[in-house]
């Protein structure tokens, strides 16, 4: 239930920016675009299934089984393990996020 409350609120705050950038611009496309990005952004920090990037890195290509879901969300306990840091998460999303962030606003802003 908690994922759904930061979808959510995720999604009305992108709302907003869209109408922020609407009114900013006047352009429907810009709109469309900033919407795009934002929509790919969100779904990029909160869709993807942790339990499965939380193996090692050898063992992304084979399924999750059963057991180790379950052994996870009992090891978890809590929601807050979803956001701990790696490092080369970090890297990878800042490059990812960074370099979308500056394609958008150059789009915006030309």
């Amino acid at each position: 239930m908690a994922e759904d409350a930061a979808l959510k609120s995720s999604l009305v705050f992108l709302a907003a920016v869209v109408v922020v950038v609407g009114i900013a611009t006047h352009s429907f496309t810009n709109m469309a675009v900033t919407y795009l990005v934002g929509v790919f952004a969100i779904a990029g920090v909160l869709l993807p299934d942790w339990c499965f990037f939380d193996r090692d890195f050898s063992r992304w290509t084979s399924p999750v089984t059963a057991e180790e879901r379950e052994s996870d969300r009992i090891s978890t306990g809590s929601q807050l393990r979803r956001f701990r840091i790696y490092p080369i998460r970090l890297i990878v999303y800042t490059i990812v996020y960074s370099f979308a962030l500056y394609k958008w606003w150059k789009f915006i802003s030309s």
